[in-house]
């Protein structure tokens, strides 16, 4: 069977939105991205750390989907990661409110013997330092490996960030970002010159808008699935990563025209993780609803 390894964050959330408010919620890119993965029933691990104060109830849930969690590092003494949020009526637009890195700011992660042949190496939006890290301990390539990354990245670490570029086969960014690690000032310009660093692939996520995969030669552009009630846009992004990963594990197939399907059932999982607060929309995902948003996105890409 295929297997992913995501590399990333858990978390609490606290979030609140014009529809409601959460607190200390199941929450970081791992949860999001490893939920989002299993749709396509493959095998999927995290590697991550966490306190002792992080809720073997929380735990239990990745479990229950058979994400294996034996590589998530339990600090005992330690707090975990805390984020904390408030979306605007726009919900594009969002305010952080605090963040308590905690038992983050010490994540030294080690790929474990049994780790070292993934078929997708998913690495989540974290210090480019500790991705480089990840990434150089495979004495062998994964088949495919993914990087996220963010502003912040590119402005406090660039030099790292450049390093991890070199290595990673699909770089995934939104627009803004391509212009700032670019360097260059239309989007065309910026994107030649991304993939001029290393990856074979640039996804350009475009939030509502959808997303537009590059390679050196081909262009695919995807919308997203309107969603009615967009309730909490937390993990939209890390679940779009995750079961886009997915789907390349189950078809071990990595040509472009795998990754065009491979974008549009992102683009479908990421609609439903929208719905609900947190994780819970991605608990319980049923294959029709699931082909159905497919079936869309393909009809309305026409």
């Amino acid at each position: 069977m295929s297997k992913v390894i995501v590399v990333g964050t858990l978390a609490f959330d606290t979030i609140e939105t014009p529809f409601g408010k959460v607190e200390r919620v199941i929450g970081g890119s791992a949860p999001f991205a490893s939920l989002a993965a299993k749709t396509k029933d493959i095998e999927c691990a995290i590697i991550s750390i966490i306190g002792g104060d992080f809720p073997k109830s929380y735990l239990d849930i990745l479990i229950s989907k058979k994400i294996d969690i034996s590589e998530v590092q339990i600090i005992k003494d330690g707090k975990s990661f805390f984020w904390s949020g408030k979306y605007h009526e726009n919900m594009n637009k969002r305010d952080t409110l605090e963040t308590q890195l905690n038992v983050l700011a010490i994540f030294n992660p080690k790929i474990p013997k049994n780790f070292t042949n993934p078929d997708i190496l998913v690495l989540g939006n974290l210090d480019p330092k500790v991705q480089l890290s990840v990434v150089n301990q495979f004495e062998k390539k994964p088949k495919f490996i993914m990087l996220d990354t963010m502003n912040f990245w590119m402005d406090n670490s660039l030099e790292s960030l450049l390093e991890v570029i070199k290595k990673v086969d699909l770089i995934c960014i939104n627009d803004e970002e391509v212009i700032q690690l670019s360097g260059c000032k239309n989007l065309d310009e910026g994107v030649r010159s991304i993939l001029e660093m290393g990856p074979k692939y640039i996804i350009m996520k475009r939030g509502e808008y959808g997303a537009s995969i590059f390679s050196s030669s081909e262009k695919f552009t995807c919308k997203s699935f309107p969603v009615d009630n967009v309730i909490d846009p937390t993990g939209a992004g890390d679940s779009f990563a995750g079961s886009f990963a997915g789907y390349l594990g189950k078809s071990k197939n990595y040509d472009f025209n795998s990754i065009s399907n491979a974008l549009i059932y992102a683009n479908a999982i990421a609609s439903f993780s929208v719905e609900k607060f947190g994780v819970e929309n991605m608990l319980d995902l049923k294959k029709s609803e699931i082909d159905e948003r497919i079936n869309y996105i393909k009809k309305h890409n026409l």
